[in-house]
Protein backbone atom coordinates (compact mmCIF):
# COMPACT_ATOMS: atom_id res chain seq x y z
CA UNK A 1 0.00 0.00 0.00
CA UNK A 2 1.16 3.39 -0.75
CA UNK A 3 -0.73 5.35 1.49
CA UNK A 4 -2.53 6.76 -1.41
CA UNK A 5 -6.54 6.53 -1.56
CA UNK A 6 -8.59 5.22 -4.47
CA UNK A 7 -11.89 5.35 -4.88
CA UNK A 8 -13.21 2.57 -6.72
CA UNK A 9 -15.56 3.41 -9.45
CA UNK A 10 -19.28 3.57 -8.63
CA UNK A 11 -21.81 0.95 -9.61
CA UNK A 12 -23.28 1.94 -12.72
CA UNK A 13 -26.79 1.04 -12.11
CA UNK A 14 -26.43 3.00 -8.43
CA UNK A 15 -28.16 6.38 -9.22
CA UNK A 16 -30.98 4.49 -10.98
CA UNK A 17 -31.53 2.04 -7.58
CA UNK A 18 -31.14 5.25 -5.43
CA UNK A 19 -34.33 6.81 -7.87
CA UNK A 20 -36.05 3.35 -7.40
CA UNK A 21 -36.02 3.24 -3.73
CA UNK A 22 -36.90 6.65 -3.18
CA UNK A 23 -33.69 7.72 -1.40
CA UNK A 24 -32.35 11.69 -1.01
CA UNK A 25 -28.89 11.70 -1.83
CA UNK A 26 -28.38 15.87 -1.84
CA UNK A 27 -28.32 18.32 0.26
CA UNK A 28 -31.11 19.91 -1.87
CA UNK A 29 -33.26 16.73 -2.14
CA UNK A 30 -33.27 16.41 2.43
CA UNK A 31 -34.26 20.24 2.23
CA UNK A 32 -37.35 20.11 -0.41
CA UNK A 33 -38.43 16.50 1.41
CA UNK A 34 -38.10 18.15 4.54
CA UNK A 35 -39.88 21.77 3.95
CA UNK A 36 -42.68 19.59 1.76
CA UNK A 37 -43.78 17.39 4.84
CA UNK A 38 -42.96 20.80 7.77
CA UNK A 39 -45.99 22.57 5.60
CA UNK A 40 -48.33 19.45 5.02
CA UNK A 41 -47.82 18.72 8.88
CA UNK A 42 -48.15 22.60 10.17
CA UNK A 43 -51.42 24.11 10.31
CA UNK A 44 -52.16 27.45 8.74
CA UNK A 45 -49.22 26.63 5.62
CA UNK A 46 -50.40 25.55 2.47
CA UNK A 47 -50.21 21.73 1.48
CA UNK A 48 -47.31 21.18 -0.68
CA UNK A 49 -46.69 18.65 -3.45
CA UNK A 50 -43.11 18.13 -5.29
CA UNK A 51 -43.19 19.66 -8.53
CA UNK A 52 -42.72 17.41 -11.95
CA UNK A 53 -39.11 16.65 -12.02
CA UNK A 54 -37.18 18.35 -14.52
CA UNK A 55 -39.53 21.50 -13.99
CA UNK A 56 -37.08 24.51 -14.18
CA UNK A 57 -37.03 26.89 -10.98
CA UNK A 58 -40.37 25.04 -9.33
CA UNK A 59 -39.71 22.16 -6.66
CA UNK A 60 -43.04 22.35 -5.24
CA UNK A 61 -46.52 23.43 -6.25
CA UNK A 62 -49.74 24.35 -3.35
CA UNK A 63 -53.05 23.09 -4.13
CA UNK A 64 -54.08 26.58 -4.74
CA UNK A 65 -51.46 26.67 -7.88
CA UNK A 66 -48.42 28.63 -6.38
CA UNK A 67 -44.96 27.86 -7.51
CA UNK A 68 -41.71 27.18 -4.41
CA UNK A 69 -38.80 27.46 -5.56
CA UNK A 70 -36.48 25.51 -2.44
CA UNK A 71 -33.18 26.93 -2.25
CA UNK A 72 -31.11 24.49 0.75
CA UNK A 73 -28.41 25.76 2.23
CA UNK A 74 -25.88 23.79 4.71
CA UNK A 75 -23.11 26.13 6.12
CA UNK A 76 -23.47 28.43 2.74
CA UNK A 77 -23.28 32.10 2.23
CA UNK A 78 -25.68 32.16 -0.70
CA UNK A 79 -27.97 29.70 -2.41
CA UNK A 80 -28.06 27.87 -5.46
CA UNK A 81 -29.15 29.21 -8.38
CA UNK A 82 -31.98 30.56 -10.11
CA UNK A 83 -32.24 30.45 -14.04
CA UNK A 84 -33.89 33.25 -15.63
CA UNK A 85 -34.85 31.63 -19.17
CA UNK A 86 -35.15 34.24 -20.88
CA UNK A 87 -33.98 38.31 -21.44
CA UNK A 88 -37.25 39.49 -19.46
CA UNK A 89 -35.23 40.05 -16.24
CA UNK A 90 -38.55 40.35 -14.13
CA UNK A 91 -40.45 37.68 -15.57
CA UNK A 92 -42.32 35.80 -12.76
CA UNK A 93 -40.83 32.48 -12.42
CA UNK A 94 -42.78 31.31 -9.00
CA UNK A 95 -44.51 33.23 -6.35
CA UNK A 96 -42.38 31.97 -3.47
CA UNK A 97 -38.31 31.01 -3.01
CA UNK A 98 -38.13 28.93 0.75
CA UNK A 99 -35.08 29.51 1.66
CA UNK A 100 -34.32 25.88 3.80
CA UNK A 101 -31.16 25.91 6.59
CA UNK A 102 -30.21 22.46 7.52
CA UNK A 103 -27.88 22.00 10.69
CA UNK A 104 -24.70 20.38 10.38
CA UNK A 105 -26.55 16.83 10.66
CA UNK A 106 -28.77 17.95 7.94
CA UNK A 107 -31.40 18.41 10.33
CA UNK A 108 -33.90 21.34 9.62
CA UNK A 109 -32.91 24.28 11.06
CA UNK A 110 -35.03 27.03 9.87
CA UNK A 111 -37.12 27.89 6.77
CA UNK A 112 -37.51 31.31 5.15
CA UNK A 113 -39.83 32.74 2.77
CA UNK A 114 -39.65 35.31 0.17
CA UNK A 115 -42.39 37.01 -2.32
CA UNK A 116 -41.56 37.38 -5.58
CA UNK A 117 -41.08 41.06 -5.25
CA UNK A 118 -38.81 40.58 -1.67
CA UNK A 119 -37.05 37.84 -4.09
CA UNK A 120 -36.45 40.72 -6.70
CA UNK A 121 -34.99 43.26 -4.25
CA UNK A 122 -32.34 40.83 -3.10
CA UNK A 123 -31.61 38.56 -5.45
CA UNK A 124 -27.79 38.66 -7.22
CA UNK A 125 -26.69 37.68 -10.54
CA UNK A 126 -24.01 35.50 -10.87
CA UNK A 127 -22.04 36.31 -14.22
CA UNK A 128 -20.13 33.00 -13.69
CA UNK A 129 -23.50 31.13 -13.87
CA UNK A 130 -25.15 33.05 -15.68
CA UNK A 131 -28.34 33.06 -13.28
CA UNK A 132 -29.38 34.53 -10.01
CA UNK A 133 -28.94 33.77 -6.65
CA UNK A 134 -29.97 34.72 -2.95
CA UNK A 135 -26.52 35.88 -0.85
CA UNK A 136 -27.57 34.76 3.12
CA UNK A 137 -27.47 37.64 5.05
CA UNK A 138 -28.93 40.09 7.58
CA UNK A 139 -30.82 41.98 4.53
CA UNK A 140 -32.51 38.99 3.16
CA UNK A 141 -33.71 36.99 6.26
CA UNK A 142 -34.51 40.74 7.26
CA UNK A 143 -36.75 40.73 3.98
CA UNK A 144 -38.13 37.13 4.65
CA UNK A 145 -40.69 35.51 6.65
CA UNK A 146 -39.68 32.99 9.01
CA UNK A 147 -42.13 30.12 8.87
CA UNK A 148 -39.78 27.50 10.62
CA UNK A 149 -36.81 28.17 13.61
CA UNK A 150 -35.66 24.84 15.38
CA UNK A 151 -35.59 25.12 19.00
CA UNK A 152 -32.45 26.29 20.48
CA UNK A 153 -31.24 27.90 16.80
CA UNK A 154 -31.07 31.73 15.37
CA UNK A 155 -32.07 32.40 12.31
Amino acid sequence: MSGVLTIAEPEPNLDAEVRKRNIVFSVGGVGEQLVIEHFRKTPGLPKLHPAQRGTKNVDANSRDGERYSIKTICHAKKTGTIYQPDQDKNKLLFEYVLIVKLAEDWSLESIHQLGWNDFVKVRSWDKRMNAWYVAISQRTLGAAQLIYQAPGKNA
